[in-house]
């Protein structure tokens, strides 16, 4: 939903990103791609691949485009796939981002810190925003959304000394699923190793998790090639 030449519009410019830096720092909605766009590049894909979920992500925070909500509803009829959106969580403090998002089938957003300082050393938001205001969107977001609901956590050497918090406030937004993560992909950040991971996850028992060093991989090369992988793959 957010495909620019000039680089990545989000309302974060976290310091793992795989992306790069975000060249745009922004919290205000817009249209990106019209909806018409993505419908008829959507039609020819479908005619080339097969497919399990239909995702939004895109070079940006996917909650920033203005017609997200009608666009999943064009996904939905075009694709009769499940549709997957990826956010960082930020813009959930609005409920016409919430209403957007429960259009989807699944929603996988972000939680990386456990309070406010270490939340801009990582996330590096956008001056207007909080950390408060994002995890108190989650929660309202937990309790409308009819779908499936997943948490990631990109642990670093930053977040790592918090990892019972995060774990605290994980069990507060109470999501189907946490997904514990490090940056394994072209990152300016080092990614934690299997043993960091494995310490941090005895704090999520109890919990259904997923570690991204024992998750399955799905192979997606042959899907959209190589080239269009680098620049628009995220989590798994």
């Amino acid at each position: 939903m957010i495909c620019q030449e000039k680089g990545k519009v989000c309302s974060f410019d976290c310091v793992y990103c795989s992306l790069g830096k975000t060249t745009e720092l922004a919290t205000r909605r817009r249209v990106f791609v019209p909806t018409v766009l993505v419908a008829r590049e959507l039609k020819k894909v479908m005619k080339k691949v097969e497919a399990d979920v239909v995702t939004f992500s895109g070079t940006g925070e996917p909650t920033l485009a203005q017609n997200l909500g009608e666009a999943i509803k064009v996904a939905k009829e075009i694709s009769g796939l499940p549709i997957a959106v990826l956010t960082n969580s930020s813009l959930m403090v609005k409920e016409e981002v919430r209403m957007d998002l429960t259009q989807a089938d699944i929603v996988i957003g972000e939680l990386d810190a456990p309070n406010e300082e270490v939340f801009k050393r990582i996330n590096q938001p956008h001056e207007g925003l909080l950390l408060a205001d994002t995890i108190q969107g989650m929660k309202k977001f937990r309790r409308e959304f009819k779908g499936k609901f997943a948490l990631e956590i990109m642990f670093v050497s930053e977040n790592k000394p918090f990892s019972q918090e995060l774990a605290a406030i994980a069990r507060a937004i109470d999501p189907d699923e946490v997904q514990i993560n490090t940056p394994l992909r072209p990152s300016p950040i080092r990614p934690l190793t299997p043993e960091e991971l494995k310490e941090i996850q005895r704090d999520f028992e109890g919990m259904n998790f997923l570690s991204v060093y024992e998750a399955k991989k799905p192979e997606v090369k042959k899907a959209v090639g190589l080239k269009k992988l680098q620049v628009l793959k995220r989590v798994e």
